[in-house]
């Protein structure tokens, strides 16, 4: 079996929603387009059709990689962590060493990452350079725009 997907309780809950909606609505969303689409004739020439069935790839594709990772899935339930260290799930409070400015995020799977809502990925560099960090600890990441140097200021489950 393939390695297992780490992600939160929230993001397990998105991935079964978006689930649903691919296989309910989605899909009978896109036969219809294609029944439509068939009713104007020649398919060879028929750019709905081919964008319908486009679609009908697509989706089923992405019901097949949800399927996957919710069946490979280690669902971590960040409020159940008691930790010092950071580790998945956790929340943590930096302050940018040379700007001060504080930063708020939560390391979660990678499909759940939003950075606008302060929710990093697993595998971004500054979550890689957290884990295993304590309070107090200076962080040094390599970013895409250099290097950077944190302090931790809190980390919350």
């Amino acid at each position: 079996m393939a390695d297992t997907v780490p992600m939160t309780l929230e993001g397990a809950e998105q991935l079964r929603v978006e689930l649903k909606r691919r296989k309910s609505v989605d899909r009978a969303r896109i036969i219809e387009a294609i029944s439509v689409a068939r009713e104007h004739g020649d398919l060879s020439e028929n750019a709905e059709y081919h964008a319908a069935k486009e679609q009908q790839s697509f989706n089923e594709g992405r019901i097949k990689e949800i399927e996957s990772k919710l069946a490979r899935a280690d669902v971590i339930d960040p409020s159940r962590i008691q930790s010092d260290k950071v580790v998945f799930g956790a929340k943590v409070t930096l302050v940018d060493v040379d700007s001060d400015e504080e930063i708020q995020y939560q390391i979660v799977g990678v499909d759940e990452a939003d950075l606008e809502r302060g929710k990093i990925s697993i595998t971004s560099p500054v979550a890689r350079a957290l884990i295993g960090k304590e309070e107090g600890d200076e962080i040094e990441v390599r970013a895409p725009g250099g290097l950077r140097h944190y302090e931790l200021l809190r980390i919350r489950y």
